[in-house]
């Protein structure tokens, strides 16, 4: 075997890898040495994604797209299988899990409200001054404000091969919108209620890093002694949670197949467009299976580490976002940037005013956390909620970050229905007029549930 660089198919991966890695320590130490970047609370991926771009556009080194969308597409799931691997703290506090579904429900409502004013959009452009629009366009809000560069570059991907000329490079141009949103809105924000003295930022101190290396040795878990590495074991479960997923998504595949052409047409793209959240579930059973023999003494160790696996997810979902961004090719937006334009405008103006008004009904005691980290979320991932926040809470002495990762878990839940509305909403002019009907239901459904549940609740307590 040719070990030189004449062989590409061995050295191509690692050297696109490396020209990443390069490019995102670049970006921390300018992040880090820059004033104004680092006042702004701009994401070091983020802004590794912005100078990779930047440096595929000028040609100065070699990005491949096809490479740069694998590892999109992996990554993600490979962060959510993670982050569901990770064991969960039971205090028994029955609150905690109340506040994890209505946090749940919140962060699905902003889905289907980004997904019906996107979708609003779409329609009316093209039965006016678009004709030529895709109508399912507008779903791409959703996807690239809420849920980032991964699924924003998913379904674009599956859209643009239904037709959606620009399709994938329309979500992902979204998803970095979104980004500047967080953080140049959220650090408005920031500046406008220190000003009027409603919130003290503290900024990045020591007290942030709290990550201690006691995480790294918890009780029952396999010793650093064992004869297999520490992280290892936590890589395996994550890629064997990966592999089965694969498996049961291939199955799945198959029976639709097998059953009805047509359907499977439909849904075989969207699910495997959302192997993330199917891999988050299957993670989420083998969790609690490996719970169960430890409960009947079929297995002695803890081999989860809630540290390790936190920080594989960290890795993962930062080269997502640096590749999500890197694959935006804005010459495929060219008669896109009307659409665009308005969905980023009203996608930001809708999702501040809502979460402005919910957060306070919902979160009355730490109004100004919950709504600061959760626009962070919503308009970029979990990291750009957790860097707002960490401006005004340091030491997350309130529930606001933990909102975060229980809400996440149950949006699961509560987000599966979009699975079937965003494979549907591509079929025909009709069905997207449903979508966006269903869209709209479902957002009053769960603005009702959350609102009663509120009043229940203060009943309770009178």
């Amino acid at each position: 075997m040719d070990f030189s660089y004449n062989n590409a198919v061995l050295w191509n991966f690692i050297n696109q890898m490396g020209i990443l890695a390069a490019i995102l320590l670049l970006a921390n130490i300018i992040r880090r040495k820059v004033p104004f970047i680092r006042k702004a609370l701009v994401p070091t991926a983020v802004l590794a994604g912005f100078i990779a771009l930047l440096v595929r556009l000028l040609n100065i080194v070699k990005l491949e797209n096809s490479q740069l969308e694998i590892v999109t597409y992996h990554t993600i799931a490979i962060g959510f299988i993670a982050l569901s691997l990770i064991i969960p703290n039971r205090d028994g506090n029955y609150s905690r899990a109340l506040i994890g579904s209505k946090t749940g429900a919140l962060i699905t409502s902003y889905y289907l409200l980004q997904g019906s004013l996107g979708l609003i959009v779409s329609i009316g452009l093209a039965y006016t001054i678009r004709p030529g629009l895709f109508k399912a366009a507008g779903i791409l809000l959703a996807m690239g404000f809420g849920q980032g560069p991964g699924q924003a570059n998913n379904v674009g991907l599956t859209y643009e091969a239904l037709g959606f000329v620009g399709g994938q490079s329309f979500g992902l141009s979204i998803a970095a919108m979104g980004f500047v949103v967080a953080c140049a809105v959220g650090v408005l924000i920031l500046n406008v209620l220190e000003r009027k003295k409603l919130i003290r930022r503290h900024g990045e101190s020591a007290e942030l890093q709290t990550a201690a290396i006691s995480e790294y040795e918890s009780k029952n878990e396999i010793p650093i002694s064992e004869s297999i590495d520490k992280f290892s074991i936590q890589v395996a479960l994550v890629l064997f949670v990966y592999f089965v997923t694969w498996l049961m998504l291939t199955g799945i595949t198959k029976l639709l197949e097998t059953a009805n052409a047509n359907i499977a047409q439909t849904l075989v793209p969207v699910i495997w467009g959302f192997n993330f959240i199917f891999g988050a579930l299957l993670a989420v059973c083998i969790r609690g299976l490996i719970r169960a023999f430890r409960n009947f003494g079929w297995m002695t160790h803890q081999y989860q580490n809630n540290y390790l696996l936190s920080r594989i997810s960290g890795y993962s979902f930062d080269l997502m976002i640096v590749t999500g961004i890197c694959t935006i090719n804005f010459e495929k937006l060219t008669g896109l940037w009307l659409p665009f334009i308005l969905m980023c405008v009203l996608g930001t103006v809708f999702t501040f005013l809502y979460l402005k008004w919910i957060c306070k009904i919902l979160y009355p005691d730490y109004y100004y956390e919950a709504f600061l980290s959760l626009f962070g979320m919503a308009t970029g991932l979990i990291s750009s909620g957790m860097l707002l926040l960490r401006e005004v809470d340091p030491k997350f002495q309130t529930p606001a970050a933990n909102n975060l990762l229980l809400g996440s878990s149950f949006a699961i839940g509560f987000a599966f229905p979009l699975l079937i509305l965003i494979g549907v909403a591509p079929k025909s002019d009709t069905l997207a007029l449903v979508t966006l009907g269903c869209c709209i239901g479902y957002f009053l459904l769960l603005l009702l549930y959350m609102l009663g549940f509120k009043r229940k609740r203060a009943g309770a307590l009178s």
